[in-house]
């Protein structure tokens, strides 16, 4: 047995050093600091702008079967969560390096498989303790503004920028509260429990000052940004109740002071602590949260009801070419139109609408989903047969025919639709928009109580909405407005629209995809009503967690210490006693390969010797004090914006706390190793299906030989 897994190992696992090769494409990607990619085709020349993991697998030529495993692995947690790919990237790329070191020891497959398995889940569990929960964060929202704008720009190059004590240009006043003495009942990693709360000395608040002004003037600006100072991270910092002081040499000092249990009850907390780094998109983000509550809470039907965010009812507009300065969240629907139809709606504007909601084409030629054509049934005419044109001409007339009657104004096609009719009905001064979403027909519907169609010959005057007005959409510093885009809109209209401008075409796909990013962050958080203490903290605790049961499996032993219970094979039971502590360092290797990459990446420490170096010291720190958990928690109850901090900053009390959706990060964790396990089992297969060819070959030969 031991001689097959030397010639295994003596292999190369193809697979694996795929997966490592193409994950460390996205390693610049990990973090809030994100730099941008070329993809350049070596055929055509042709370069693409990516910003994403997303985007950049759609850009790489992946014709091996593990680029299709791993794109199918980012695709699900993309379509799932919208978030995470980045982290699940790079996790694919440390773990694929680490069961390759697994494998050169002489490791076997089945104990790799089964101890990292396990050791995911343990980690999965720990982490639990990290958990905030969300409380009333909609109780002091401003409900005065139905138009949120940025005053600033797009922030998502420099977003490390330090706020100076008495600039009030903080975000809202947050209030960090204790719920209970939770944590100091809770078991630590170790099997001890935590210090009783009479070994530790109270605790001070400080309170931030308060930004709520720019919300009373119906702005909500990102404005805590504007100063150009790089002066600490958002993944290593201090926050507002000190447990730990600076030492000369940039390590941190305990004091005797309690962990305690956090919460948020504030949405613009929330907002900041999930943005990432990407300050304007998460602003957007929140004030269309804030405008999807106004429409549906503050309205007297609803307001005793729960509100949970609807994300289907929120759209983008991207209008290229225009700055940043003029992305808005505005309350309706804005889209862009032709240069044809501008005159038609200048003329127009000042009337109300009449509209028709159209689900499908609106062309000659289109029939619904399951429609049967009828067989065997011809048409005559005394004219002879029709020609195509004078069919489209006959329905274009019908269609005028029925829009006259009831005096319709404005369709909204969710499909296509025919350039003849748009040419006839702008002649009539009627306005056809096309290619729109299905949930913009439900909210017209809801507000004009418009009935949507299959056809126009179905409408009738219980199916035509009534109160939609039409504008030209203005920029928020546009003294003019601009004739690119319109804006629909009725009362009680439970529809936002996120328009997204950037002066170069090639940053408007990048800017929409981490507007969502924040977006779905924001959605996910609210949704579970819980979040991650961020800015490394997860990572580190899974990283001091996994390091503790090695050392635990080593010194002790046996498996009871641990919870787990081996196989029923002797020899599965011996291999896992022996390789356990081994496979579990390896695997924590990947936690803090993950740490390091980011301290690095957001220019903390200038080299990932000198970011090791750091964080294997307080990994030191966590062993020593019992309680990884609690260890973490005291450092967030000194630090802000992240788990550790070089002595940068003098007023870190005053930066916000970063946050970390819960269910998002750990699907990326599981798919991240579930993929790589596949690809090591499979590589396995293979590799042990040819040694056990080539051994048979060789007893064949040796057969013939005698």
């Amino acid at each position: 047995m031991e001689m097959a897994y030397r010639v295994i190992n003596r292999r190369r696992h193809v697979g694996l050093q795929q997966l490592s090769s193409f994950a460390q494409t996205g390693r610049s990607f990990l973090g809030p600091v994100k730099a941008t990619k070329f993809i350049t085709d070596a055929e055509c020349h042709e370069s693409v702008l990516v910003g994403s993991t997303v985007r950049l697998l759609e850009g790489l030529d992946l014709t091996c079967a593990v680029g299709h495993l791993l794109n199918e692995a980012v695709q699900a947690q993309n379509v799932m969560y919208k978030t995470g790919t980045s982290t699940l990237l790079f996790l694919v790329g440390t773990w694929s390096r680490a069961v390759e070191d697994c494998l050169h020891l002489g490791i076997p497959t089945t104990v790799i498989v089964s101890v990292m398995s396990e050791g995911l889940n343990s980690c999965i569990e720990a982490v639990v303790s990290l958990q905030v929960p969300i409380h009333n964060v909609f109780d002091h929202i401003d409900n005065t503004s139905t138009v949120y704008k940025l005053e600033t720009v797009d922030v998502s190059l420099c977003p490390f920028l330090q706020v100076p004590s008495g600039s009030g240009l903080l975000e809202e006043k947050h209030d960090f509260k204790d719920t209970t003495s939770q944590l100091l009942s809770t078991y630590s990693l170790s099997g001890r429990r935590a210090k009783s709360p009479e070994f530790f000395k109270p605790q001070t608040k400080v309170e931030t000052e308060n930004t709520s002004q720019a919300l009373k003037n119906n702005l909500y600006t990102d404005s805590f940004c504007r100063k150009s100072a790089l002066t600490h991270s958002r993944h290593f910092n201090r926050t507002e109740n000190s447990h730990w002081i600076s030492r000369p040499d940039g390590f941190l000092e305990q004091l005797r002071s309690t962990p305690k249990v956090l919460r948020c009850n504030d949405l613009g907390e929330l907002a900041v602590g999930l943005s990432h780094g990407d300050h304007s998109n998460m602003t957007l983000a929140k004030a269309a949260v804030r405008l999807q509550w106004q429409a549906v809470c503050l309205q007297p039907a609803n307001c005793m009801a729960p509100f949970m965010f609807d994300i289907s009812r929120l759209l983008t507009c991207c209008l290229p070419g225009l700055p940043e300065t003029f992305s808005c969240v505005c309350l309706g629907y804005v889209t862009s139109v032709t240069m044809p139809s501008i005159p038609l709606i200048k003329e127009l504007q000042d009337q109300p609408f009449r509209v028709i909601l159209i689900e499908g084409d609106l062309t000659e030629s289109y029939r619904h989903l399951g429609f049967n054509k009828s067989v065997n049934i011809r048409t005559k005419s005394d004219s002879g047969q029709l020609s195509e044109d004078s069919t489209e001409e006959l329905w274009t007339n019908r269609v005028l025919e029925v829009l006259i009657q009831f005096n319709v104004n404005l369709i909204l096609v969710q499909g296509s639709v025919s350039e003849h009719l748009t040419e006839k009905c702008m002649h009539s001064k009627r306005l056809v928009i096309g290619s729109v979403n299905g949930s913009v027909l439900q909210a017209f519907a809801e507000a004009t109580r418009a009935v949507p169609v299959a056809y126009v010959t179905q409408v009738n005057e219980d199916c035509v909405g009534n109160g939609v007005s039409v504008t030209f959409w203005t920029g928020p510093h546009d003294t003019n407005r601009s004739n690119r885009a319109i804006l629909l809109t009725a009362e009680g209209i439970n529809l936002i629209t996120a328009v997204l401008t950037s002066p170069a075409s090639a940053q408007v796909e990048m800017k929409e995809d981490r507007f969502w990013s924040c977006v779905n962050r924001l959605c996910h958080a609210l949704k579970e009503e819980k979040v991650f203490l961020g800015g490394g903290a997860v990572e580190f605790l899974c990283l001091s967690h996994l390091q503790i049961l090695a050392e635990q499996s080593l010194n002790k032993g046996h498996h009871a210490c641990l919870g787990w219970l081996p196989d029923s094979s002797s020899w599965m039971a011996s291999s896992l006693s022996v390789y356990r502590p081994t496979v579990l360092k390896c695997l924590a290797g990947g936690w803090h390969e993950f740490l390091s990459a980011i301290m690095c990446n957001t220019a903390t420490y200038p080299s990932a010797v000198e970011a090791s170096t750091f964080i294997q010291h307080h990994v030191q720190n966590a062993a020593d004090s019992g309680s990884p958990s609690s260890y973490v928690l005291s450092e967030y109850n000194g630090l802000s914006s992240g788990l550790f901090h070089s002595g940068i900053s003098d007023n870190l009390e005053l930066v916000p706390r970063v946050y970390d959706t819960v269910t998002p990060k750990i699907e990326a964790w599981r798919r991240a190793l579930d993929l790589v396990l596949l690809v090591l089992q499979t590589d396995s297969e293979i590799i042990t299906g040819l040694v056990h060819t080539q051994m048979n070959s060789q007893e064949l030969d040796g057969v013939l030989f005698l």
